[in-house]
């Protein structure tokens, strides 16, 4: 019985570490602009649920490097990824359901999903959520909430959100 585990986590150790070297090959083809390597190097790891090559996937769709581009096959990516809790994915398919590029356009949903991003710190997702809840588009407008997630993201060093937190705040001074 115990050969049997010590055996598991060998193979398990090993299959682990060759993943890891598959998506930094995958990284560094994508750097270096060879983007028909990255999709080769990330399209098995994604088949098999790796949070980071589905979104690098996605990416490479999005833009079409690599790939034919597509929105759809971007989504569908990015998808599978923000559903495992990768914060950059979530922040990407928001932007698609905003913009019904790939899918239909749902502010509802982008605004869920900016939510998702938000709540773990990325502060381009907080910015985003701010101008969601500034307008009112997807979300009961609220300038209380809007100002509050500039504000976290503009802490991260976020420019646009320290602009928008500045213009949003004087506007609820001079109400």
């Amino acid at each position: 019985m115990m050969n049997k585990r010590l055996t598991t986590v060998v193979v398990l150790f090993i299959t682990s570490a060759t993943c890891w070297a598959d998506y930094e090959d995958g990284v560094a083809a994508h750097h270096r602009g060879d983007y028909s390597t990255a999709v080769r190097e990330f399209t098995p790891l994604a088949d098999q649920g790796h949070p980071e090559a589905q979104f690098n996937l996605g990416l490479l769709h999005q833009h079409g490097h690599g790939v034919p581009q597509s929105y759809a096959e971007a989504a569908k990516w990015y998808t599978e990824s923000a559903q495992q809790g990768y914060a950059n994915a979530q922040l990407n398919l928001g932007e698609l359901y905003a913009t019904g590029e790939g899918v239909l356009q749902s502010d509802e949903v982008a605004a869920r999903w900016y939510g998702e991003a938000a709540q773990q710190g990325l502060a381009e997702a907080q910015y985003r959520l701010g101008k969601v809840y500034e307008k009112g588009e997807g979300v009961q407008q609220s300038q209380d909430e809007a100002i509050g997630w500039y504000e976290k993201a503009a802490n991260q060093g976020h420019t646009a959100a320290l602009a928008a937190y500045y213009a949003a705040a004087w506007k609820v001074w001079q109400e």
